[in-house]
């Protein structure tokens, strides 16, 4: 049997705030295989955004274990986490954050650049995401010249270019109306299949929780439910030109 992607057992923490604490995951044990598409759902402060960090390597847990890519989070240095990182994760946020000075082009580079690939190499790579995500016209553009669709794609191709195992995507679709909602995630459904990369949500967004194949509730900290989920919500990729 193949070895978890990630595993967390027991995971629990907290966080001191004066004479007091905030217990942000509480005894949280989870395992996800290559491949899932899975998302935490739950109220603010249930730990959703808490449980990425740890498993982005962006945070460490009080007690328990967090296990991402056969490595223990806990031992890693800090070079340690961001070598983990650069590798084998990407990242989305509900916010864009490109690089507002930068084309398109140079912003879904950037990660390239930080793994030493020639520039042959990470053009081809560029390129490549840029048609995943049907922005290659838009290469030279700057970010203030697309609309919030087009950003998120950006996004999502920076998050992609280096083909990681794990995308951590923190409420991707907050800012997007439902047309760009439902494209971004065909995206990365498709991106899902095709490059059996595991996504892992943090949502409020029921246009998002249609398309999870696998539902984790969480509440107060605590697993409250763990279930499969449809995840048939689909629609026929978008074209070049859609906002």
């Amino acid at each position: 049997m193949a070895e978890p992607l990630i595993q967390t057992v027991d995971l629990t923490k907290i966080y001191p705030m004066g004479e007091h604490h905030i217990t942000a995951l509480n005894q949280v044990s989870l395992t996800f295989s290559r491949g899932e598409f899975a998302g935490l759902v739950g109220p603010s402060g249930s730990g959703k955004t808490t449980l990425l960090n740890i498993i982005g390597t962006l945070d460490t847990p009080t007690s328990g274990t967090a296990i991402v890519m056969g490595a223990d989070v806990s031992s890693l240095s800090a070079s340690q986490a961001a070598q983990l990182r650069r590798q084998h994760i990407g990242f989305i946020f509900q916010t864009f954050n490109l690089f507002p000075v930068y084309t398109v082009y140079e912003n879904v580079e950037f990660p390239l650049l930080l793994l030493g690939l020639s520039p042959s190499e990470r053009r081809r790579r560029v390129m490549e995401a840029l048609e995943w995500v049907r922005l290659a016209d838009r290469a030279r553009s700057r970010p203030s010249q697309l609309s919030g669709g087009q950003a998120q794609r950006v996004a999502i191709a920076r998050a992609i270019v280096k083909k990681p195992a794990i995308i951590i995507a923190d409420e991707p679709t907050a800012n997007l109306d439902a047309e760009n909602s439902f494209n971004i995630l065909d995206i990365m459904l498709n991106l899902n299949r095709q490059l059996s990369i595991t996504f892992l949500f943090a949502t409020h967004d029921e246009k998002v929780i249609r398309y999870l194949r696998r539902k984790i509730t969480l509440f107060d900290g605590r697993i409250a439910a763990d279930e499969e989920n449809g995840g048939h919500n689909t629609r026929s990729p978008i074209s070049s030109n859609s906002s």
